[in-house]
Order: structure tokens, then C-alpha cells, then sequence
């Protein structure tokens, strides 16, 4: 990028509105937050996000749309609602091969609004918690004289 390029400019209009359709393709089918969609107008929530975010990473955008904690006030919005979003955010990055740099900033935008969309703090996944987590389940509920399954036969 040049000194007077934007992150807009790197990922263009046209490739924000297609990150952003996909995005919402898949928030509006998934089944853990899906729900939260139903009865909304998927177009014009493509076109406010394409707004919100194209004036984000740098293009001269005027965002028309509400404040985003009136967007968000009447949905029922838990802190694993916004950490499945934010999954599915990375996954579509992932799947149309956004900039790092892009990546980073529109994460680090959403992160900060996290208080603005949803007051549920502290249901978020604990990520670091399940990847250590011993899955060495009824061995503490085992009946003594019962074989232990979780050991390899030697």
C-alpha cells in the first residue's frame, strides 16, 4: 500500500460487498445464531454493514445507518452470539482470502463494539480452556471392580 492507499482500497468495493454477502449468507443459516435473523431484511443489512465497514477501513462512506447499540438493543444478543459471529467473520475472511492487514483491523473494530452490542460478559468460550480440557470422562464416577475403558490394553 502507498502512503495515501486505505484498506479500503486494498480490498476494493466490490470485494467488501461479496465478504459481506457471504458473511451474512452464513450468520443467516447457522444454527447456532441463525434465529437471531429471522424476519430480517438480509439486503439492507448487507448494505448498512458494506457502509459501516467501507467507511472503517477507509473509503469516503457516510454510514446511514442506526447507532449500533439501537441496531442491537431489541435482539436477545448473548456474548456467545457475538463469539459466534466473530467465527463466522474469520471464516468467510478466510474463505475470499482477506489482507491480513484488513483482517486485523475490521476484528479489532468489532471487538470494540462488543459492549455496544451485546452486556453479556463472561458466556464467551474460555478458547484455551477446551484445548486443555481431559476428556477422561466417568473415570471419577467408575465403580470399583469396573474395567477402565480409557486405558490401552498392554
Amino acid at each position: 500500500m502507498t502512503e495515501r492507499s486505505t484498506l479500503f482500497d486494498q480490498i476494493g468495493g466490490d470485494k467488501l460487498r461479496e465478504v459481506i454477502g457471504d458473511f451474512y449468507t452464513r450468520v443467516f443459516h447457522d444454527v447456532m445464531i441463525g434465529f437471531l435473523f429471522i424476519g430480517k431484511d438480509r439486503a439492507r443489512l448487507v448494505d448498512k454493514e458494506w457502509e459501516f465497514t467501507a467507511n472503517l477501513l477507509g473509503a469516503d462512506v457516510r454510514y446511514t445507518g442506526k447507532p449500533i447499540r439501537a441496531a442491537h438493543a431489541r435482539s436477545p444478543i448473548l456474548g456467545g452470539h457475538f463469539e459466534r459471529r466473530l467465527q463466522i467473520l474469520r471464516e468467510t475472511f478466510e474463505a475470499h482470502d482477506v489482507a491480513p492487514d484488513v483482517r486485523a483491523r475490521w476484528i479489532e473494530h468489532t471487538l470494540a463494539l462488543r459492549e455496544q452490542v451485546t452486556a453479556d460478559v463472561g458466556t464467551e468460550c474460555d478458547h484455551d480452556a477446551v484445548e486443555s480440557f481431559d476428556t477422561g470422562v466417568g473415570r471419577d464416577t467408575m465403580q470399583a471392580g469396573e474395567p477402565d475403558d480409557t486405558k490401552e490394553e498392554r
